[in-house]
């Protein structure tokens, strides 16, 4: 695997694990898609820093387990503010 892919891994994991960031926010703040954050943490990390790999993988999962709550929330204050106007 090439360097400068094993870098960009860590430094998403640690993203990751320091702000509880989703997939999403990863990816926007490192310019890449949400598909290549998965891939880098699920698949790639792993394969060299086993331990990161784990750790980032929990943050992600408690993400996904809570994203319907968040997705709720967005939508009653879309639906909020639209009764305002």
């Amino acid at each position: 695997m090439k360097e400068y892919i094993e870098e960009r891994a860590m430094e998403i994991a640690n993203y990751i694990i320091e702000t509880n960031a989703t997939v999403r926010q990863a990816a926007k703040k490192f310019g890449v898609s949400k598909s290549t954050v998965h891939k880098d943490v699920v698949e790639r990390l792993p394969q060299f820093n086993f331990a990161l790999a784990q750790s980032a993988r929990k943050v992600l999962d408690i993400n996904k387990s809570e994203r319907h709550i968040r997705g709720g929330l967005a939508t009653r204050e879309k639906y909020l503010h639209i009764e305002q106007r």
